[in-house]
């Protein structure tokens, strides 16, 4: 799976960005490069807000890519959830639902004034995932994935500022060069609050520089500065889901 988001839905942290120059192909380029690679795969184009990416080839049968699209909501899953059946009970989903299904179902919970705040749904769901989520109505990313890097997921900044997400290491050297870094565990990246820990929600995000062998930064890592705390984020009324969005 791939995507490729504009600053104006994803600001890319700035600790994501290494000094060291690579060479590396255009956001169009790139998808192209995994769409022709890939038997199958399927490109969707958000319009100004960027392009997802997905394809069923060469998937783990334990870990499966699933891609749907609901209400103006694309998603791409990777993985399996393990609480499924309570998960669809609790969303007022049929049997029929999938992983997918539930994360995007999820998400309009969330965003129509849910009674959880966004870390509490994520950490809802038990077991080895990524998604990638973009609600083209009210222009919202919302990434995450699982507590214990059950899936391997990637991001990272392209010489333009966008941002990258990926499960395939090589795809996103391919657009961002050194600008790379395994995506953070336990953690979420949306819209308007980027990087957050859903395991330390009271807790901050700090870059922690990599260096490769030669010696060259490339990017940073992102782990939760333990001696930081955040206040607590109550629920906020708004005159609209659009707005109530930017709580998230």
């Amino acid at each position: 799976m791939l995507a490729v988001f504009e600053k104006t839905v994803a600001k890319c942290p700035e600790g994501l960005k290494a000094e060291a120059k690579t060479e590396t192909v255009s956001a169009g380029s790139l998808v192209n490069e995994f769409c022709s690679a890939r038997t199958g795969a399927v490109a969707v184009n958000l319009g100004a807000a960027g392009a997802i990416a997905f394809s069923s080839e060469k998937q783990n049968p334990l870990l499966p890519r699933l891609f749907a699209v609901v209400d103006d909501i694309f998603c791409v899953f990777e993985g399996n959830i393990e609480n499924i059946s309570p998960l669809k009970q609790q969303y007022g989903l049929n049997k029929t639902a999938n992983e997918v299904v539930i994360i995007i179902e999820a998400y309009k919970t969330l965003r129509d004034r849910g009674p959880y705040p966004a870390d509490q749904v994520v950490r809802d769901l038990h077991g080895k995932f990524a998604f990638i989520l973009y609600d083209s109505s009210s222009r919202v990313v919302f990434v995450a994935a699982d507590m214990e890097e059950g899936v391997p997921f990637f991001w990272g900044a392209d010489p333009e500022g966008r941002v990258v997400f990926s499960d395939d290491l090589e795809t996103i050297k391919t657009g961002c060069g050194k600008s790379c870094a395994p995506f953070p565990k336990g953690c979420f990246f949306t819209t308007f609050k980027g990087l957050q820990s859903y395991e330390h929600p009271l807790k901050e995000m700090k870059a922690v520089p990599r260096v490769d062998s030669q010696g060259q930064v490339c990017g940073s890592t992102f782990k939760v500065d333990e001696s930081s705390r955040k206040e607590p984020a109550g629920m906020h009324k708004v005159d609209s889901a659009a707005n109530w969005s930017g709580n998230y």
